[in-house]
């Protein structure tokens, strides 16, 4: 058994799931790093990236942080779930979410009243890539806002496709996919913050994100607001490492009483453009509000 373990990503993929069955397929079987989780083997999938597969679905695997070895608890990956977008819109898509849920229900996994940590800067990478790699695949790329389960306490999102009423991804987007999650590469000039307000698909964040060097933590959107707390807020905040303040996605949002002292209201045009031509129009969702 090894006494140590570096990763920067541990990527999980249910066996219930068609997008993560699919994207194992892609990687085969790696090798495996001596560790387990419920008799299953945590493999290395590259220097940086780990991954285990699970046979339940995603959003009900609740504290699958506390069940990982001590080791590789230490080390703080960051838990990427490779998953099915599902809508009732039926919506295909790519898309990246934070974890947790901002009010009493939790319905779809997780706790009432509770966030799980983010990683700003890794997600807003696969956000970027998932963007620039999607007009090959015809899918346009966007976040999501905070919703649904597992609750974890390491840093964690979903990275998703979302293929409608067809009867499974499409090969491109599965290939882009596998792609992007085992080489999430964060940018260090990113500027962090808290996303508030929009629509659930968070199209102003999203072209931010792509436009610019904003990485968003957690993202309320506008649904949620009214009954957002003072107390969840400030879980919102602290679960958003590094964050500098907060963005809005229009001017009264930032007058809602739980929000008042978390952090500066920051301006579109603070953080720097990306540079010109990386995008080209990918960033921009043709859904959401």
């Amino acid at each position: 058994m090894p006494r140590y373990v570096t990763a920067d990503s541990l990527v999980i993929l249910s066996a219930l799931d068609p997008v993560a069955t699919a994207v194992g397929a892609r990687w085969g079987t790696p090798p495996a790093t001596g560790f387990q989780v419920d008799g299953a083997p945590v493999r290395r999938l590259n220097a940086s990236t780990l991954l285990l597969r699970r046979p339940g679905p995603h959003v009900r695997d609740e504290s699958l942080d506390r069940r990982l070895p001590r080791e590789l608890r230490a080390a703080r990956p960051t838990v990427v779930f490779v998953s099915i977008h599902r809508s009732e819109q039926q919506v295909e898509c790519l898309t990246v979410h934070p974890l947790g849920n901002f009010g009493a229900s939790a319905e779809i996994g997780g706790r009432p009243f509770s966030v799980v940590p983010t990683d700003p800067m890794r997600m807003a990478a696969a956000l970027r890539g998932l963007a620039e790699g999607g007009p090959a695949s015809g899918l346009r790329a966007s976040y999501e806002a905070t919703h649904h389960g597992p609750y974890l306490e390491l840093p964690a999102f979903f990275a998703e496709i979302g293929f409608g009423t067809k009867p499974g991804p499409s090969p491109a987007a599965v290939d882009l996919l596998a792609a992007v999650v085992a080489d999430l590469r964060p940018e260090p000039t990113d500027v962090v913050a808290l996303a508030v307000g929009g629509g659930h698909y968070a199209p102003h964040f999203t072209d931010l994100a792509v436009r610019r060097r904003w990485a968003f933590g957690h993202l309320v959107s506008r649904h949620a607001l009214p009954g957002l707390t003072a107390e969840v807020a400030r879980a919102a905040w602290a679960a958003t490492p590094g964050s500098t303040g907060l963005v809005y996605a229009r001017a009264q949002d930032a007058e809602l009483p739980a929000l008042r002292g978390l952090g500066p209201r920051r301006r579109d045009q603070d953080a720097p453009e990306r540079s010109p031509g990386t995008t080209g129009d990918a960033g921009r969702p043709a859904f959401g509000t």
